[in-house]
């Protein structure tokens, strides 16, 4: 039998197919791969929460201050951000963020919110990261709009 009909031909039987040693080695080479590449991608989606939480307290603090504009005041302590979604007078001409739900950081947790702020600053917006508490680093440290 020559080479080129053997080729051609189409394999029966015994020769079918994948073994089971071969799909093994196929598995085994993949989970290397997952094993490697998976710690690399959660450290990226931990970046981008932490990004994420960054640019929401930017525009979160624009919006307070577009609310001070309009009312030449503030939100006081016991407003705190709700006062961005809810009418706090005849010169409110909100909503000053589009929904609430913009008002929790990546991780789940409210916005915090301090009037005088740290500083100086006039107010504060921050999240406290992924940890929910005060200091930390990484994904757990705090942002801040100041």
């Amino acid at each position: 039998m020559s080479i080129n009909t053997r080729a051609s031909r189409k394999p029966q039987g015994k020769e079918a197919g994948f073994s089971l040693v071969e799909l093994l080695v196929v598995l085994a080479i993949i989970g290397m791969i997952a094993t490697m590449v998976t710690p690399q991608v959660l450290g990226y989606l931990g970046r981008a929460k932490g990004e994420t939480a960054r640019i929401q307290v930017k525009n979160i603090a624009q919006a307070v201050e577009l609310y001070y504009l309009d009312l030449g005041a503030y939100p006081s302590m016991q407003q705190g951000l709700q006062a961005l979604v809810q009418p706090t007078g005849p010169a409110w001409r909100g909503p000053y963020v589009r929904d609430a739900r913009g008002l929790t950081d990546p991780w789940g947790h409210a916005y915090l919110y301090r009037s005088p702020g740290a500083g100086g600053a006039p107010f504060e917006v921050y999240s406290l990261g992924a940890d929910g508490r005060a200091g930390g680093q990484g994904d757990h440290a705090d942002v801040a709009s100041n």
